[in-house]
């Protein structure tokens, strides 16, 4: 007698258990597509209401997005670049220089830096203008000059 109900307890124990599995397995609609409206891109928008604006560039007071999107030389400062050598094609000279992570590149007369432009280039030295100093603008301009050295001509 006690083999009986411990088959029928143990039968509806089973029953029991499979019961909510068979309730979950119903079949549900997938849930609706968003509008395309959530996706669309949309512009940040700062609202300061008298506080300082965080996305000002404290030095400068320009954007700070418009500064990560210099590209090339224009991004580097005149002190961490590195002569490498100076060509003369057709009367004019271009100079050779290594940027910051070692990337050569071309340059010319009147190509602009973070702080400053290219002023001359001749056949053994080129020369800046540095015009700013960690982003403020400088009273009196300097010039920097970048020789080869005598060995590598």
């Amino acid at each position: 007698m006690k083999k009986i109900v411990m088959l029928f307890l143990a039968i509806g124990l089973v029953l029991w258990s499979l019961q909510p599995l068979t309730a979950q397995e119903e079949k549900q609609e997938p849930p609706a597509k968003p509008p395309e409206e959530i996706f669309e891109k949309q512009a940040p928008t700062y609202n300061s209401e008298g506080r300082r604006d965080p996305f000002k560039d404290l030095l400068t007071g320009g954007d700070v997005e418009e500064r990560g999107k210099d590209e090339g030389v224009t991004s580097y400062m005149i002190d961490a670049i590195v002569l490498i050598g100076i060509v003369k094609i057709k009367s004019k000279y271009i100079a050779i220089i290594n940027g910051p992570q070692g990337f050569p590149y071309k340059i010319k007369v009147g190509d602009k830096f973070a702080n400053g432009f290219v002023l001359t280039i001749d056949d053994s030295k080129i020369v800046f203008r540095q015009t700013r100093d960690r982003g403020m603008p400088l009273t009196s301009p300097r010039d920097i000059t970048k020789e080869i050295n005598p060995e590598e001509r």
